[in-house]
């Protein structure tokens, strides 16, 4: 994708709650002393899966930038969201505004961090609820609905800034 704008129709609902949840996702990333969960972990790739003390060696080294650039890439994304100004939290809506349709445009850039910050919040999503392959069906877990809407609006975005 080369200069072009990607639009994306987004319910207030739906904003609201990527509000929060990428909100969240900014404490996970901040928190020094998260270095250990293993939501953080799977954020950070294992360069060397059959040599612990690299990979080890390598996610020292590199964490704290890959961390800093998702941070940034989420901090895009609330950007874009605030195109509208101030979005109720969930709580706050009623039923005729949380339903109510958001236009963002994004362009290239922050088209690309959309895309690795949905991708960010699924894997960490993905950790909490303990799934590690896609064998693993979380039907019963009552986050696998937004699990799933992660999923499904990181396949859109990815479709629509494919090839031109």
């Amino acid at each position: 994708m080369s200069g072009r704008l990607l639009v994306l129709e987004l319910t207030t609902i739906e904003v609201s709650h990527l509000i929060a949840i990428t909100e969240q996702f900014l404490e996970l990333v901040g928190d020094t002393g998260s270095s250990r969960d293993p939501a953080v972990a799977r954020l950070v790739p294992d360069a060397y899966p059959d040599d612990p003390d690299a990979s080890g060696d390598f996610r020292r080294l590199t964490s704290g930038d890959l961390l800093d650039r998702r941070a940034a890439d989420a901090r895009t994304l609330l950007g874009t969201l605030a195109q509208h100004g101030p979005v109720p939290a969930v709580a706050d809506l009623d039923e005729r505004t949380a339903m109510r349709p958001l236009t963002v445009t994004l362009d290239t850039e922050e088209s690309a961090a959309w895309l690795r910050t949905l991708a960010a919040l699924r894997l960490v999503l993905a950790s909490r609820m303990g799934i590690v392959d896609e064998d693993d069906d979380p039907v019963d877990d009552p986050r696998a609905v937004l699990y799933d809407w992660l999923g499904q609006r990181l396949d859109a975005l990815v479709a629509a800034v494919g090839p031109a």
